[in-house]
């Protein structure tokens, strides 16, 4: 029964530290375009113009 008395604290610190990093991770637009990075590696157009870029 006393153990309770250690994780529960644990518990909430370690919740308490996952909201935070989450809601950093919005604040900081971490989440804003998650389809466009995996879409560009299909796109031919886009493929030339960092080919062209380079040169």
């Amino acid at each position: 029964m006393t153990i309770l008395y250690v994780i529960i604290p644990i518990a909430i610190i370690l919740v308490s530290f996952f909201v935070l990093i989450f809601l950093w991770a919005v604040k900081t637009e971490q989440f804003d375009d998650l389809e466009t990075p995996a879409h560009k590696i299909l796109i031919d157009d886009w493929n030339d113009k960092l080919e062209k870029a380079k040169i």
